[in-house]
């Protein structure tokens, strides 16, 4: 039932680009450290840049736990499943590393998402994603579910903070500059986003 793809194109790319909603999954490398699953949403906010690497926008929250597995050992998995259609599930496993807004990258990485306004979500880095392994499965036991649309409240509630509230706000969350298990997360403070 399950296939592997040499590269991320044709109909793979089509199904991956047009899901409202993907999953990240990452983990320390301690033994006994918390993995974190994620989900993403968004539409505009992921894109695919070629037929091996992948990178989404990570935006405020109150946690940083992909940032800091990435920053420890890079690994990653993203993860797709059709709720609507025909069953489908995909799996990206690879190496992903965050962009931050003062790496000479970042500028660049911007126009892949231009439907998306990111000073709008608190804009903190892009998840660049190069995958070592691509596969897809049936997804017959994924249930059918409705995509009604984006919900507005992460805009309304970070599009009224600047570079300097934002880092504010970071500094107050426990698990922003450091993972739960004390891995180094976000920089702070947050370099000014320049657009």
């Amino acid at each position: 039932m399950g296939k592997t793809h040499e590269r991320i194109d044709g109909r793979l790319r089509a199904f991956i680009e047009s899901q409202p909603i993907f999953f990240t999954a990452t983990a320390p490398l301690s033994g006994d450290g918390t993995v974190n699953l994620s989900p993403k949403g968004l539409v505009g906010s992921f894109a695919v840049l070629d037929e091996q690497t992948v990178a989404y926008l990570d935006f405020a929250g109150s946690n940083a736990e992909t940032v800091s597995h990435l920053r420890e050992n890079g690994r990653i998995t993203l993860m797709w499943c059709a709720f609507q259609g025909p069953p489908n599930i995909v799996r990206i496993h690879g190496r992903g590393e965050p962009v931050f807004r003062d790496d000479p990258r970042f500028e660049g990485l911007l126009p892949y998402f231009p439907d998306m306004e990111p000073a709008s979500h608190g804009l903190r880095a892009i998840i660049v994603v190069t995958a070592s392994l691509v596969r897809d499965t049936c997804g017959y036991a994924v249930p059918f579910l409705a995509y009604e649309g984006d919900r507005d409240l992460h805009r309304k509630r970070f599009e009224r903070e600047d570079d300097d509230s934002l880092t504010r706000y970071f500094e107050k969350k426990e698990h922003i500059a450091a993972s739960l298990d004390g891995l180094p997360g976000l920089p702070l403070p947050l370099p000014p986003l320049s657009l």
